[in-house]
C-alpha cells in the first residue's frame, strides 16, 4: 500500500503481547495505556486498529504483516515480549519482518528507563521500517510506556530528557506518512527548520 507525506488521519496499530492477557487471565493494561498517552500528545486526527495476541512469533509476525501491508498503518506500537525470558520474542519478529532498523529508538529507551530501574538493560525493545510504516516495540508495563514515550521530567515538570515520540513526527514524515503534531505540554515534535509548517 502506497502512502505519501499529507494531512490525512494517522492510522496506529496497537499490538498488546502476553499469553496471560491474551488467554483472559487477566486485563491487558498495554492498550489502554497506549490510548490514554496518545490522547494526551496528539494533536492531529489518528485512530487506531487493535490487537491482543500471545507471546508467538508467528502470530507476531502476522498481526505486524496484516497491520501494515494490509490495513495501512503509518505507525504500529507494540508492548510487551521485549524481556529476555524464553517467551519474549518481540524483538525477533519485529527484525524478522523489517526492511530497516533504526537503533536509536532501543537505545534511547533503555536510557530513558535507567533513569527508573537499573533492570532497564534488560530490555530489548526495537524500532523498524517496513515500507512506509514505523514500528516500535515499547516497554509492557503502562508507567514505563509513558516514560519511554514522554521522556524524564523534573520535579517541577520540565522535561529533561526527550522521549522517544519527540522523533516519531518527523520519521513519519521521511517515509512517507502524514503530518503529525504534538501538544507540546506532553511532548514537543521535533523537525528541522525546513521540515516545519506554519500554523493556521
Amino acid at each position: 500500500m502506497t502512502k505519501t507525506t499529507s494531512t490525512a488521519e494517522l492510522l496506529i496499530g496497537l499490538v498488546s503481547i502476553s499469553d496471560r492477557a491474551s488467554q483472559g487471565v487477566y486485563a491487558d493494561e498495554g492498550i489502554p495505556a497506549l490510548e490514554a498517552w496518545l490522547s494526551s500528545a496528539l494533536a492531529s486526527p489518528w485512530r487506531s486498529e487493535q490487537r491482543l495476541i500471545a507471546d508467538d512469533r508467528p502470530s507476531i509476525e502476522r498481526v505486524l504483516v496484516e497491520l501494515v501491508d494490509h490495513l495501512g498503518c503509518h505507525l504500529v506500537l507494540t508492548t510487551g515480549g521485549t524481556g529476555p525470558t524464553r517467551r519474549d520474542v518481540t524483538p525477533e519478529a519485529t527484525l524478522a519482518i523489517a526492511d530497516k532498523v533504526l537503533p536509536g529508538f532501543g537505545e534511547e529507551m533503555r536510557r530513558i528507563s535507567r533513569h527508573f530501574v537499573p533492570t532497564a538493560i534488560l530490555s530489548r525493545q526495537v524500532a523498524v521500517v517496513r515500507g512506509q510504516t514505523l514500528i516500535i516495540n515499547l516497554p509492557g508495563q503502562p508507567k514505563a510506556i509513558r516514560e519511554t514515550l514522554e521522556g524524564v521530567r523534573a520535579n517541577d515538570g520540565r522535561i529533561i530528557v526527550d522521549g522517544i515520540f519527540a522523533a516519531v513526527p518527523y520519521c513519519l514524515d521521511l517515509i512517507g506518512g502524514p503530518f503529525v503534531e504534538t501538544l507540546e505540554q506532553v511532548v514537543k515534535a521535533f523537525r528541522p527548520k525546513s521540515a516545519t509548517r506554519g500554523k493556521s
